[in-house]
């Protein structure tokens, strides 16, 4: 553990860079502090300064709009100043490198700082050189992981189907550029999910996923049966150099989330989306505003996830 960034010498978490190998107890601890700032029937964000004096940057080196928000909005309603870098108008643009620039946010006064970044690794990096009194945490680095969007995800299934032990989690889509995808499947797995299946075009969901111990289908039929919560991820098209699949239509008519498919699953079965959602593509507007929808309760549920990892970050009690 103590090669491990994420963590100090006593095991306390400093940072949050992955969900890779966290304790269940951590995950549970950080839903029950999101519980506590959600109003009681409501499922309102409530408003507790608990960040009082305290200033977050968010260093967005790739386009963003509901994590950007989601970490500005949780910031705010805990009392913290909020910065938004934009890295299409700094110094990156006139040649300055990734760790100078990050040097600078940092010596701003930046207590805590979200970063997202093209690069796989690059949370990481920042961790390794931020000073004791700054924490990191990542909002996306590369294909490799997006803390946050898991907690969250993982959160909103338990409270929807009352416990992740023993379910059948299907992820449908683009799992070889998704970020999200492999850390659902990390914490999905410490939480005890009882099977997780991968789908989508074998140019998109190659075998090698198998090394993550999940299964491998093509067939999105199939996988969808008896499924107790369905995953739809969208092709990310920005990351792929070549064709991975026919057209929009074909992957529709595959691999694309219908009625048809959704009630071929479990009958309370629980459908998520991370977003950006592109209707008619991976999903049909019927199933992404029906009754089995969690997307917009991800979003309120996202807010509340990150105000517990900073205020975990912070070491307040709640």
């Amino acid at each position: 553990m103590l090669a491990n960034p994420q963590y100090d010498n006593s095991g306390r978490l400093r940072h949050l860079l992955t969900v890779e190998g966290m304790p269940p107890g951590l995950a549970n601890e950080i839903f029950s502090r999101a519980g506590s700032f959600l109003e009681p029937g409501a499922g309102n964000i409530a408003k507790r300064p608990l960040l009082g004096g305290r200033l977050l940057i968010n260093a967005f080196f790739e386009p963003s709009t509901r994590t950007r928000l989601a970490f500005e909005i949780a910031a705010k309603a805990l009392g913290a100043e909020v910065v938004n870098f934009d890295a299409v108008s700094s110094s990156l643009a006139k040649g300055e490198i990734f760790a100078d620039t990050v040097q600078t946010i940092i010596a701003l006064g930046a207590d805590i700082v979200v970063v997202r970044h093209a690069a796989a690794g690059a949370a990481r990096q920042l961790a390794s050189i931020a000073p004791a009194q700054v924490s990191v945490i990542n909002g996306g680095d590369g294909c490799h992981a997006h803390p946050t969007q898991a907690l969250l995800d993982a959160w909103t299934v338990m409270r929807g189907c009352g416990r992740i032990e023993g379910l059948r989690i299907v992820l449908v889509g683009d799992i070889l550029h998704s970020r999200v995808a492999r850390s659902d499947i990390h914490l999905f797995s410490a939480l005890g999910a009882g099977r997780i299946v991968v789908c989508g075009p074998a140019s998109l969901v190659p075998r090698q996923f198998e090394q993550l111990g999940v299964e491998v289908e093509h067939d999105l039929d199939k996988a969808v049966r008896s499924a107790d919560v369905v995953i739809a991820l969208r092709p990310q098209l920005e990351r792929m150099h070549g064709q991975y699949f026919a057209s929009a239509g074909a992957y529709l008519r595959d691999y694309g989330i219908t009625k048809s498919r959704m009630a071929a699953a479990a009958r309370k079965a629980l459908l998520l989306h991370p977003g950006p959602l592109n209707r008619g593509v991976e999903i049909v507007s019927d199933v992404a505003d029906g009754p089995q929808s969690q997307i917009l309760n991800q979003v309120t549920n996202g807010v509340a996830i990150r105000m517990a990892v900073m205020t975990l970050l912070a070491g307040i009690d709640i």
